[in-house]
C-alpha cells in the first residue's frame, strides 16, 4: 500500500500529525458505522447476487442423488453400477471446470464489470445444463456437460463476494459476503429435496427434472444482476462519478451529500490516484507486493483448508456412505444432513458477526477433527461391513457424529473463509489474489472429487483420518499467521499485515499503536519517495465533514 506523504523537518513535525491523523481515522470509520442504515437495497443486493452460491450448492447437491436413480444407472453406468473413475470423472469435471472459470472471472469483471459478468457467467452454465439433458447413454457427454457448466460456476465464486465487497455498506459487509455460503448450503438443501421426491419416478425424468430446474437459478441470477446498481468502485473507476455516490447513498440510506459518502467517495478517488501514479500492477505483484506473498499463500491455505476438512466427501458421496450403513433409504439422511448444514449457517451469520475470525475458525477445525477421529474408527472397527444391520448403534453413530460435523462446518469454516479471504487484500490486487485463492478451492475441490472413491475402495472410512489430520494443521496454521480482523476496516487490516503484527496477540491490537504504525508506514513510504512533495504543497480535499485537509496529511483507507 502507498500512502501520500510529504517531507518533514523535524521528528516532532511529523509525530503529532501522525497521532492526530489516527485519530481521525479511528473517528471517521466509527461516524462512517453509525450513520449508515440497514437498508432493503443492501439486502436485495446481496440475496440477488448470492443466488450465484446457490447455483453452486444446487449442482453439487443434486449429482449425488444421481447415481442411486435407477434409470441414470441404467443409461449411464455399467450394468447399474459405477465404478472409481466413471464416478469421479462425473462428479470431478464439474469443481475442473470450476478451477478454470475462477481464473479468468478477474479479467472478465475488470472488461465487462461486476454485473455483466455476473449475467454472462450465469447465463453460460445454461449451456453446460443442455448438454447433460440432451445426454442420452453416453456418459462421457453427460461429465462434459458439467464441466461447462463448471466454468460459469467457477467464474460466479470470484465475482459474487467482489461485487458484495465492493458494494455493500460497511455495517453488512460481513453478513453479506456470507451469505453466498449460506446459498451454497440452501441449493444443496433443495437439490436434496427435489432429489428425494423425483429418484423414484420411472425414466429419465428422475434425473432431468432436477437437472432441468438449473435453467430457473440462471435465469433469475443473470436476469435479475442486470436490476441491480454496478459496483460504485467499479463504476467511479470508469468515470462515472455521479453513479458511484448515488449507489453508495441508496444502498446505505443516506442522501447523496451525506458524511459517510462524501468519505467513501474520497477514499475511492484517493486510492485511483495513487494507483495511477504508479506503474500498472502485474499479475506476478501478488507474490512480489508488500507482505503479498504471505497473504496470498494464506488465502490459498484457507481456501484450500475449506476443502480439506472433507464437507464435500458428505455433500458429493453422501448417498452412497450412508447406503453402506445399512440405511433402507439414503435420501432421508442426506435430507436430514442438509437441513442441518442450512440451519447452522444462519448460527454461522451470527458468527460472523459477534465472534472473532481466528477463535471460531480454531474451534470449528478442531470440532471437525474429533468427529472425523470418532466416523472413522467407528466405521472401521465397530460398524458391519458386510451386513451393516447387524450393528445399528454403529450406523446411529455415523449418522450423528456426521450432522455434528456438519454443525461445526456450517457456523465457522463455511462461511469465514469467504469473508476472511475477501477482507485480507488490498484492492490493488484484490482480483487477482481472490481469483487465485478461489482456484485452489475449486482445485482441490476436484481433486477430492475424483479421488475418493478410489481412496475409499482402498482404505475405506478411515479416509476420514486424513481430513482429522487436515484439521489439526489448520488448527496450527490459524493461531500462527492469521491476524484477527473482525471489527477492524480494510484499511487497519492491510496495515497490520503490513506491519508485521503478532497474528497471537492480534486482538489486542490497540489504536495507539495503530497510529504508531501508520505512521511508521507513511514514513517507510516517504523515504523511498522521489517527489520531494513539500509540507505545504498537497493538494487540498475536502473531507466528509466539509473541513479542509492537506491530502499529503490525509491517509488513504479502503
Amino acid at each position: 500500500m502507498r500512502f501520500f506523504n510529504s517531507k518533514s523537518a523535524s521528528s516532532d513535525d511529523v509525530v503529532s500529525p501522525r497521532k492526530e491523523e489516527a485519530a481521525a481515522s479511528t473517528d471517521d470509520v466509527a461516524a462512517l458505522v453509525k450513520e449508515q442504515h440497514v437498508t432493503m437495497m443492501a439486502i436485495w443486493l446481496g440475496t440477488v447476487a448470492s443466488v450465484g452460491g446457490f447455483m453452486f450448492g444446487y449442482v453439487s447437491g443434486q449429482i449425488s442423488g444421481f447415481f442411486d436413480m435407477e434409470d441414470f444407472g441404467r443409461r449411464f453406468g455399467d450394468n447399474y453400477q459405477f465404478n472409481a473413475a466413471r464416478q469421479g470423472a462425473i462428479v470431478g469435471l464439474l469443481p475442473a471446470g470450476c478451477l478454470f472459470g475462477s481464473l479468468i472471472a478477474g479479467k472478465i469483471a475488470d472488461s465487462l464489470g461486476r454485473r455483466l459478468s455476473i449475467s454472462f457467467s450465469a447465463l453460460f452454465t445454461c449451456v453446460g445444463t443442455i448438454i447433460e439433458i440432451s445426454s442420452n447413454t453416453v456418459w462421457a457427454q453427460f461429465a462434459v456437460g458439467r464441466l461447462v457448466t463448471g466454468f460459469g460456476i467457477g467464474a460466479l465464486s470470484v465475482l459474487v463476494p467482489m461485487y458484495q465487497s465492493e458494494s455493500s455498506p460497511v455495517i453488512l459487509r460481513g453478513v453479506l459476503i456470507s451469505c453466498y455460503q449460506l446459498f451454497i448450503t440452501l441449493g444443496i438443501w433443495l437439490a436434496e429435496m427435489i432429489n428425494y421426491g423425483t429418484h423414484n419416478m420411472s425414466g429419465s425424468a428422475s434425473w432431468r427434472i432436477p437437472n432441468g430446474i438449473s435453467f430457473l437459478w440462471a435465469l433469475i441470477l443473470g436476469g435479475g444482476i442486470l436490476f441491480l446498481p454496478e459496483s460504485p468502485r467499479y463504476a467511479y473507476r470508469m468515470g462515472r462519478e455521479d453513479e458511484a455516490r448515488q449507489t453508495i447513498a441508496r444502498l446505505a440510506g443516506l442522501p447523496r451529500d451525506a458524511a459517510s459518502v462524501n468519505m467513501q467517495i474520497n477514499e475511492i478517488r484517493e486510492k485511483l490516484e495513487e494507483e495511477r501514479a504508479g506503474a500498472e500492477a502485474k499479475w506476478y505483484e501478488i507474490f512480489t507486493g508488500p507482505r503479498m506473498l504471505y497473504r496470498t499463500l494464506l488465502g490459498i491455505v484457507l481456501q484450500s483448508g475449506q476443502q480439506l476438512t472433507g464437507a464435500n466427501f458428505f455433500f458429493y458421496y453422501g448417498t452412497t456412505i450412508f447406503r453402506a450403513t445399512g440405511l433402507s433409504d439414503s435420501y432421508v439422511t442426506q435430507i436430514i444432513l442438509g437441513s442441518v448444514n442450512v440451519g447452522c449457517t444462519f448460527g454461522g451469520l451470527w458468527v460472523v458477526k459477534n465472534c472473532g475470525r481466528r477463535n471460531a475458525l480454531m474451534v470449528g477445525a478442531a470440532w471437525m477433527m474429533m468427529c472425523f477421529f470418532v466416523y472413522s474408527f467407528v466405521g472401521r472397527f465397530s460398524l458391519d461391513a458386510t451386513n451393516p444391520q447387524n450393528t445399528p448403534t454403529a450406523g446411529n453413530v455415523l449418522i450423528v457424529f456426521s450432522c455434528f460435523f456438519i454443525v461445526a462446518f456450517a457456523t465457522t469454516w463455511g462461511p469465514l473463509v469467504w469473508t476472511v479471504v475477501a477482507e485480507l487484500y488490498p484492492a490493488r490486487y484484490r482480483a487477482p489474489a481472490m481469483a487465485i485463492a478461489t482456484a485452489s478451492n475449486w482445485f482441490w475441490n476436484f481433486m477430492m472429487s475424483f479421488f475418493t472413491r478410489f481412496i475409499t475402495d482402498d482404505i475405506g472410512y478411515l479416509y476420514g483420518l486424513v481430513f482429522a489430520g487436515c484439521c489439526a494443521a489448520l488448527v496450527v496454521i490459524i493461531f500462527f499467521f492469521l491476524i484477527e480482523s473482525k471489527d477492524r476496516s480494510l484499511e487497519e487490516i492491510d496495515t497490520m499485515y503490513l506491519m508485521r503484527v503478532n497474528p497471537i496477540t492480534s486482538s489486542r491490537w490497540d489504536e495507539q499503536k495503530l497510529a504508531d504504525a501508520r505512521g511508521a508506514i507513511k514514513d517507510d513510504a516517504h523515504n523511498g519517495s522521489s517527489s520531494g512533495a513539500s509540507v505545504s504543497g498537497g493538494s487540498k480535499r475536502t473531507d466528509s465533514r466539509g473541513g479542509e485537509h492537506s491530502q499529503n496529511e490525509h491517509q488513504h483507507q479502503l
